[in-house]
């Protein structure tokens, strides 16, 4: 997937307003629109310019989008395959939440979908006409980046989300908020949570709109979350996988026993059932966690531990870990 140049697609600068990202737009669409160009490729420019008119235009979307932007410029981006990096949004805070009108569902290019997703697409801005006596305030969204063991024990965070509105020129600025944030006991990735009232502000005395918080863990080196299911690596010394033993874990929940069966083999997964992310709500069923087994080899580095090794291969005299059906 390539980087898309928004700002090449309309041609603008990178510090152009939001007064200059407009007009940019519309003369291109007076260009390229498939009612009156001739242009060959006019249905295509269109698509692309109402993508990049979706995210130009929205201060929210147009300050998530440069920094990610200027990410992939420090990482040789700007030309090529590119991929996001994993949570790249997470602080990041979007009001509305429809898909809003002018493009169908099949409009958006990869690029965009996995930026801004589906549910991001652009939403329509205010209306002509006198403003309705009362309207309640739109909702925000942002993704949080949480660790597991939050999930385990649940905690009260404070969580810093970055929004940007324009300033009296029409260029974009960025602010910022905090807001101290229980983190439910049991709560798995995708969750939303739902702080009432932290939304935009109502009019004519309507309440203001909600915040949701989309739930993301933060990468583990031990640890990944399927749902409620918790997989994690067992490393096991090579007698310990063929007779068997009991060895010390260190999970989310604490540290347990486990028993490994004899003639164990890598890439064989043994279930501890419950201890899992915890149910929620008590009553729901907790998830599993899979230990999956690795087999860690010893370093022939002493003459003792190559002699060790040799003994075992005049043990195993007619073993071929190539020939076929044999398995690690």
């Amino acid at each position: 997937m390539d980087f898309k140049d928004y700002y090449k697609v309309l041609g603008v600068e990178k510090t152009a307003s939001a007064d200059e990202i407009k007009k940019a737009f519309r003369k291109l669409v007076r260009k390229y629109h498939p009612d009156v160009s001739k242009e060959a490729d006019a249905g295509v420019r269109m698509v692309e310019l109402n993508e990049a008119n979706a995210v130009l235009s929205d201060p929210e979307k147009r300050a998530a989008y440069d920094s990610l932007g200027a990410q992939a410029q420090r990482g040789g981006g700007g030309g090529g395959e590119f991929r996001p990096p994993p949570n790249w949004d997470a602080g990041f805070e979007f009001s509305g939440a429809g898909a809003g009108a002018g493009m169908g569902a099949g409009e958006y290019s990869d690029f965009f979908e996995q930026l801004f997703g589906r549910s991001a697409r652009q939403r329509s801005h205010g209306h002509a006409g006198s403003a309705p006596a009362a309207q309640r305030g739109e909702d925000h969204h942002a993704k949080i980046e949480l660790d597991i063991l939050d999930a385990y024990h649940g905690s009260e965070r404070t969580i810093t989300l970055r929004g940007a509105q324009l300033d009296a020129s029409g260029h974009v600025v960025p602010n910022e908020r905090s807001l101290q944030v229980k983190i439910p006991k049991g709560v798995r990735e995708g969750q939303l949570i739902r702080l009432v009232g932290q939304g935009s502000p109502g009019s004519g005395g309507a309440p203001a709109g909600n915040l949701f918080l989309e739930v993301r863990f933060t990468p583990h080196p031990r640890w990944r979350a399927e749902g409620r299911d918790i997989y994690q690596t067992l490393p096991l010394a090579p007698w310990e996988a063929a007779l068997g033993a009991s060895v010390e874990v260190n999970l989310p929940s604490g540290t347990v026993e486990v028993t490994v069966p004899a003639h164990s083999r890598a890439g064989r997964k043994l279930r501890l059932k419950g201890r899992g992310i915890p149910a929620s709500p008590p009553g729901d069923l907790s998830g599993d966690l899979y230990l999956e087994l690795t087999i860690a080899q010893p370093s022939a580095d002493t003459d003792s531990a190559r002699a060790a090794y040799a003994a075992l291969a005049k043990a195993f005299p007619t073993f071929n870990p190539r020939a076929a059906g044999a398995q690690p």
